[in-house]
Formats: structure tokens, C-alpha cells, sequence
């Protein structure tokens, strides 16, 4: 015999849950200030003359510098996804100090703590993203 779908409800977020949520937030911020500090720290670490070869006493093969190319390209798209990242951590700690967090901007619904749990930036609840997507 089949058994029959049970569906929970989600438990929303409410207003006393903020200081848990502002700490994952900081937490998280923190992290990737730190992480952005080393990416930019191994960066300056290479001077283009490293990259050119003009230092060494071996010149650098064209596919050599097309890597290293490739890398410092791939290094710069990382540090700009993880810079816009910070800045949606910014923006959810000024939602949290205007009261506008864990609020979906499209139904103005609370969102489910489980949302806030996963995408601690979420701005918009789980249906309302959804549709957005379709």
C-alpha cells in the first residue's frame, strides 16, 4: 500500500531569531574578508615582471605565459564573485538594522528559517523564487 505524502510546514523566520542569523552573517562575512585578503596578497606577491620572465634567467614559453595569463584571469573572476558575495552579506546586515530581513521582498511573507539557514542572503521565499526562475 502506498504511503501517503506528509508535508511539513516550514518554520518561518520571526524577529527574535535576528541575532542568530546577524552572527552566521558576520561569521560568513568575516570568512570571506579574510579570504579576499589572501587572494589579494598572492596577487601582489607576482609583479608582471614574474609573470614576463624579465627576472629569470629562463625565458617563458608562449603557452607558459597563456597559463599564467589564464590563471591571474580565473583568480580576478573568483575575487569579483566573492566581492559581490560580500556585498549581499552587507546588504542583509543593513536588513537586519532596518528590519526588512527574512521578509520576502516579492509577497512580503515571512521566509522559512531553513531558506535563511541555507542562503542567509535570501531576499525573496522559496515560491516567490520559483516563479522568478520560471
Amino acid at each position: 500500500m502506498p504511503q501517503a505524502k506528509t508535508t511539513r510546514t516550514p518554520v518561518l523566520f520571526k524577529k527574535k531569531d535576528l541575532p542568530h542569523f546577524k552572527k552566521l552573517i558576520l561569521e560568513k562575512r568575516q570568512k570571506l574578508v579574510n579570504k579576499l585578503g589572501e587572494m589579494k596578497e598572492q596577487a601582489l606577491e607576482k609583479s608582471y615582471q614574474d609573470y614576463s620572465g624579465e627576472n629569470s634567467t629562463y625565458s617563458f614559453h608562449m603557452a607558459d605565459q597563456g597559463t599564467d595569463a589564464q590563471e591571474r584571469e580565473k583568480a580576478f573572476m573568483l575575487a569579483s564573485r566573492e566581492g559581490r558575495y560580500l556585498s549581499y552579506l552587507d546588504r542583509a546586515l543593513l536588513m537586519i538594522e532596518d528590519g526588512t530581513y527574512g521578509i520576502c521582498q516579492e509577497c512580503e511573507n515571512p521566509i522559512a528559517k531553513a531558506r535563511l539557514e541555507a542562503v542567509p542572503t535570501a531576499k525573496l521565499c522559496v515560491d516567490c523564487k520559483s516563479k522568478l526562475e520560471e
